[in-house]
């Protein structure tokens, strides 16, 4: 509770709004890919398993690639209209994206269109997801009071573990009560349903919501993305370094994971499901911890704890994984490896938005993000499974290793956020 104190009682709820929001656009992103083992034969039917799953991640990857132009249009919008109406725009096309998928039929009913409109849907998605984050880490930072920021930050990623926790939470379920052939059938539908649903409920919550005071206490120019790059190119070349060792390592570990216990270290479906589900929920739990921390000593040391650890500890704990048929050392290792994750996500909102100036924060926290995460995290499971496909697995644990490294030198040489935030609001 002392984390709250001191905030008024419609900040506190309007983050909590916010909050709730980001769940679900969570939850709705990442059942794309907590599923793609059942329905990647309905909409690629052709192939080996690891060709199925290959195609599926490459949608996966286009969703992704979107992501960029949500959060280039979303964030102009949110730093020109307000944070609060971006939020629910973006909450808006993840419904439409996650209702499409659930009533999509598959390649043996309409051909071609079925990838088709898997992709559209995704872009859709990634659209929306592109939009979300950005506003959202904006929105929440602004709403935080300076002294309990990072905690926020870590409330906010939590948020985003629990949706991704729910959507494994809802697949182990389903797979409990309905049959191998169901699940394949028509089971995978069922979570795109619910989170069409839930989205429509975060819309109406969301409109509810107060706008920032920093919003309202805005007197820079007007947004535009030419002032973003002539005005603050360290700060947006800042933000793609920092972000691409932490966002290539946390879908490494929280969503590849799951094919990568499966089709390497030969776990079966059920097993594969339960360690990660049980990982990211002990994930969930450090990322406050390790955001409250940070506001006592402070941003840049807790990254670089993630950037030494990463790099050093990335390719033994993926090598030992692969050889592992123990579920207890699997689970040891998975939740290891996020452990140390934790210290840069728990802080990730927070850096970003105390980089910028208010009247371009959206924009700066959005675009150059989802630009990083777009070519490190929306490939990650493409490109380890072309390695895989083509016999060489382990380059891809020395590619993981080689960028947290590289983002180690980022957060090595950049200001410590917390001492220099430009979030002048309280």
């Amino acid at each position: 509770m002392t984390q709250t104190a001191g905030l008024p009682a419609n900040r506190l709820r309007s983050i909590l709004a916010g909050s709730a929001g980001n769940l679900v656009e969570s939850f709705d992103w990442f059942v794309y890919a907590a599923f793609g083992l059942y329905f990647s034969k309905v909409f690629f039917p052709e192939g080996d398993r690891t060709a199925q799953l290959l195609s599926t991640a490459a949608v996966f990857g286009v969703g992704f690639m979107a992501r960029p132009l949500g959060a280039w249009l979303m964030g102009l919008y949110g730093d020109r209209v307000g944070r609060k109406t971006a939020m629910v725009l973006a909450v808006s096309l993840m419904c439409a994206g996650s209702l499409l998928i659930a009533v999509c039929p598959g390649e043996a009913e309409i051909g071609v269109a079925a990838p088709a409109i898997l992709v559209f849907a995704r872009i859709l998605q990634g659209i929306s997801m592109g939009g979300e984050y950005g506003v959202s880490a904006t929105y929440l930072s602004e709403m935080a009071s300076r002294k309990n920021r990072g905690f926020w930050s870590g409330v906010f990623y939590s948020t985003l573990i629990a949706g991704q926790l729910m959507a494994m939470g809802v697949l182990l379920v389903l797979t409990a009560v309905l049959t191998p052939e169901e699940m394949q059938a028509w089971g995978w539908r069922v979570p795109f349903f619910m989170g069409g649903g839930l989205a429509v409920a975060v819309f109406w919550l969301r409109r509810g919501m107060d706008e920032t005071p920093s919003f309202h206490a805005r007197t820079g120019p007007r947004a535009t993305t030419i002032g973003l790059i002539r005005s603050h190119p360290r700060e947006a070349l800042t933000v793609i370094g920092l972000t691409a060792g932490g966002t290539l390592a946390y879908y490494t570990y929280t969503t590849y994971i799951q094919k990568f216990l499966v089709n390497t270290s030969g776990f079966t479906k059920d097993q594969a499901n339960l360690i990660v589900a049980a990982g990211l929920a002990i994930f969930m739990l450090i990322n406050p911890l390790m955001g409250a921390l940070s506001d006592r000593v402070g941003r840049r040391a807790i990254l670089m704890t993630f950037g030494v650890l990463g790099a050093a500890l990335t390719w033994p704990m993926l090598s030992t994984l692969a050889a592992t048929r123990d579920p207890w050392l699997a689970f040891g290792l998975v939740t290891s490896a996020l452990v140390v994750l934790s210290a840069y996500s728990s802080v990730n909102a927070v850096v970003k938005a105390e980089l910028f100036p208010t009247e371009v924060r959206a924009l700066g926290v959005a675009l150059p993000y989802s630009l990083a995460n777009a070519v490190f995290g929306g490939t990650a499971e493409y490109v380890a499974l072309a390695f895989k496909q083509a016999g060489a697995e382990t380059w891809f644990f020395t590619y993981v290793t080689v960028v947290i490294a590289a983002s180690l030198a980022v957060y090595v040489l950049m200001p410590d956020t917390r001492k220099a935030s430009r979030i002048m609001e309280d």
